[in-house]
């Protein structure tokens, strides 16, 4: 093990955690600064402004970084760490919180988080990487995006609601999409409604669209949702939340180190987070990352 740090880059943004972050800053600084620790504390005007304060932190010799949000904000973190020894810590306040999930990370008791951060055990895990981004979680290429976009389109409402009505606009008029998939090499052409892209086995709250993804076993696990009726696919989601639709006759499931995703007019988003547009090519990156668990 390591030895312990002693400076920590802070890092939060306006928006994080529906804006809860910034309330955070001031108890989680004070918390790591009674530990003995010194505590650089870092929140630019938007995400860019942010994501080069923290690099430039790192760059200066940080000896951690911890970022209170939720997947959003780790999302943001791990790209100035992400290849690096350079630890990385979550205090959870985000919707989502699925990075929380992984760890086992205390989601309704900010203090008890940064509390195991102060004790500095670290995990080593893998990440993804698209060119010189990379994520954590998972990437969605298929319907999922493509009401995240809506989503993000719409002014009105806000929060979980948004997300409901773009889900049920796009249920109307989406049709199943035409992938071509490499992984690893094997060219395949199919139809399906979506397309998954997992380094963890969950996103968007709990939903384990990538059952059984591992963090640590240096594969990328891809899911492919065959063609089915709009009844079919309302009926299925719930079961994503237990991951029980493995048995669905639609899902297809492949372990893969690198796998490139196309299909016409789809944004990808990875982490919660708008990623790009496809084609995009993903591999598994081993030991990528270390984290305070």
């Amino acid at each position: 093990m390591s030895s312990s740090p002693r400076e920590i880059a802070l890092v939060t943004s306006p928006a994080a955690g529906k804006g809860l972050g910034p309330g955070l800053r001031a108890a989680v600084a004070r918390r790591l600064r009674d530990s003995g620790l010194v505590v650089r504390d870092l929140m630019g005007g938007d995400g860019e402004e942010t994501l080069s304060l923290t690099r430039h932190a790192v760059g200066q010799g940080a000896d951690g970084v911890v970022v209170i949000g939720g997947d959003g904000m780790f999302h943001l973190g791990l790209q100035a760490v992400a290849g690096t020894d350079v630890p990385i810590g979550l205090v959870p306040c985000g919707t989502g919180n699925d990075v929380a999930r992984y760890f086992d990370l205390p989601r309704q008791d900010p203090m008890a988080a940064v509390d195991r951060i102060i004790a500095h055990r670290t995990r080593t895990i893998d990440l993804a990487r698209s060119g010189d981004r990379w994520f954590v979680t998972v990437l969605a290429a298929g319907f999922d995006a493509v009401v995240n976009e809506r989503a993000n389109q719409m002014r009105w409402p806000r929060g979980q609601m948004r997300y409901q009505l773009a889900t049920l606009a796009e249920l109307r008029t989406f049709q199943p999409l035409h992938y071509t998939l490499d992984l690893d090499g094997e060219v395949r052409r199919v139809e399906a409604m979506l397309v998954a892209v997992g380094n963890g086995p969950s996103f968007g709250g709990g939903l384990r669209i990538t059952e059984g993804a591992l963090l640590d076993d240096g594969l990328l696990d891809v899911v492919i949702i065959k063609p089915m009726s709009r009844t079919g696919l309302v009926r299925t989601y719930p079961k994503l939340f237990a991951g029980t639709h493995v048995t669905h006759p639609k899902y297809e499931h492949h372990r893969v180190r690198k796998v490139t995703v196309a299909a016409a007019g789809i944004v990808a988003y990875a982490d919660g987070e708008r990623f790009g547009a496809l084609p995009l090519s993903v591999e598994c990156v081993g030991g990528a990352l270390k984290v305070w668990v």
